[in-house]
């Protein structure tokens, strides 16, 4: 199925919902897709450098997590 035919599906499929609460739930979510949508656009080349730059005065400056502590650390959040 081509992407054209599953959006018609899917707004058919929305046209027929009757619960204003489901609604809701789908007007939140394309909300936050569309926010993580322009949250991904990709850097520019001046920022790209500037990020490795600060990445790399951390790792000269000692100022990193070993992946080890960061899983540790993680865990500890649920």
């Amino acid at each position: 199925m081509n992407i054209e035919s599953r959006k018609i599906e899917f707004v058919q499929a929305f046209l027929n919902l009757q619960s204003e609460e489901l609604i809701s739930q789908f007007e939140k979510l394309l909300k936050k897709a569309k926010q993580s949508e322009r949250e991904l656009e990709p850097f520019s080349i001046e920022e790209l450098n500037s990020r490795i730059d600060s990445s790399l005065e951390d790792s000269t400056n000692d100022e990193i997590t070993e992946s080890n502590e960061l899983l540790s650390e993680i865990r500890q959040w649920q």
